[in-house]
């Protein structure tokens, strides 16, 4: 954990020529994937590599102006959230990170980088979104300078409130420059300290099982299976590590018609299951069914209080840790308050533990707040 906090305090504005992809040639973003890092290098303001053909781009004055922009927003991050996540999880997620090779994100969007924070030594990686996937940018989009203010516009809310605002996300994403989360992804992926290794378009067939993908990425047609992205990297320790994302519907009908992304995920093993920001949506009836895959199949819950509402928690098969302060959900989301949660973070033979950094939709540290939760009986089949 300590080499992977200094790997993402101390980022520098170089990368490293990522090896070759092993991708079949057919596919569509194969002939981007040997150059993928230095694509993600450019995109979120370091220095492509040497040999790189982005190199000339890089030194034009606005990618240059770009790039000390981005440099000081990703301090400002660094000192405001990194530096204190990654110190807390290293205290109070150790025991979790021995025992989490899998995480599931649900409701992530493009956000490797809030996952990737606190659970830097698992192995695999799954997030899914409704954001359509995309593609690795083209040099042409690359010299497109829209692109910067675009990439600016997608990071502003998650570098200075830790979440996406989904409206503008869905925005920005369907823009030429950003077709998708994929190159946000990357882009979080090398401003952590990973390098990425290779990047592969993948879908889900009926049953769950995950297969290359030789169509078009940036478009998700309701009568195909499920899309979704592959990438590998290599983390700041050395070790290698698997994100996939998958552009799906996780309520109880979306996965009536597509139910490959829950086969996919009860396949993988015992999960930890990372939840924030998620609009409260399996608090709902019509999303019980990815609820009840997260509640079955996780050793480990850590979720603010967006994630799955306290009642739906059996009594008795859950240990809980309760961080920061739990107030009310902001007036937006004011139906989801949840009294439960009142009375755990009041109890005063057991206080709440302090939570160091802002996350969630009450974005200020004095006001965030994180459970997790352990499970204390066998998982379920």
């Amino acid at each position: 954990m300590a080499a992977t906090a200094a790997a993402i305090d101390s980022t520098k504005r170089d990368s490293t020529k990522s090896a070759p992809s092993a991708a079949n040639a057919k596919l569509l973003t194969a002939p981007d994937t040997t150059r993928a890092q230095d694509v993600a290098a450019f995109l979120s303001g370091l220095r492509p590599s040497s040999h790189s053909d982005l190199l000339a781009l890089a030194t034009k004055p606005a990618w240059k102006a770009f790039a000390k922009d981005q440099d000081r927003s990703w301090a400002k991050y660094r000192a405001t959230h990194t530096t204190r996540m990654t110190k807390w999880a290293r205290t109070e997620l150790d025991s979790v990170h021995r025992s989490s090779p899998t995480i599931f994100y649900p409701f992530s969007g493009p956000d490797f980088l809030n996952v990737f924070t606190m659970f830097p030594t698992s192995q695999t990686y799954v997030l899914m979104g409704l954001e359509p996937v995309g593609s690795i940018p083209t040099r042409t989009s690359l010299a497109n300078p829209k692109l910067f203010s675009t990439v600016k516009t997608s990071l502003w809310s998650v570098l200075n409130f830790s979440f996406f605002r989904t409206n503008d996300m869905a925005v920005d994403l369907k823009s030429m420059e950003l077709n998708g989360a994929l190159p946000l992804m990357m882009l979080f992926a090398v401003r952590t300290g990973n390098q990425i290794i290779a990047i592969r378009p993948v879908q889900l067939d009926a049953t769950g099982q995950l297969t290359d993908r030789t169509a078009d990425t940036t478009q998700v047609d309701a009568s195909k299976p499920v899309l979704g992205v592959e990438m590998k990297l290599r983390g700041p320790d050395g070790q290698p590590k698997t994100v996939y994302y998958f552009s799906t519907d996780l309520s109880n009908q979306g996965l009536r018609a597509k139910p490959a992304p829950l086969a996919f995920v009860r396949a993988l093993g015992p999960l930890t299951t990372y939840v924030k920001s998620a609009t409260y949506l399996m608090h709902k009836s019509y999303f019980s069914e990815v609820r009840r895959l997260v509640l079955r199949r996780s050793r480990y819950v850590l979720q603010d209080d967006s994630g799955i509402a306290m009642k739906f928690f059996q009594k008795g098969a859950w240990k809980f840790n309760y961080y920061g302060t739990y107030k009310r959900p902001i007036p937006l989301f004011a139906n989801h308050y949840q009294a439960d949660l009142t009375r755990a973070y009041t109890d005063s033979l057991h206080p709440p533990k302090p939570l160091p950094f802002g996350t969630g939709y009450n974005w200020r540290q004095t006001d965030s707040n994180l459970l997790l939760a352990q499970r204390l009986i066998p998982l379920a089949n």
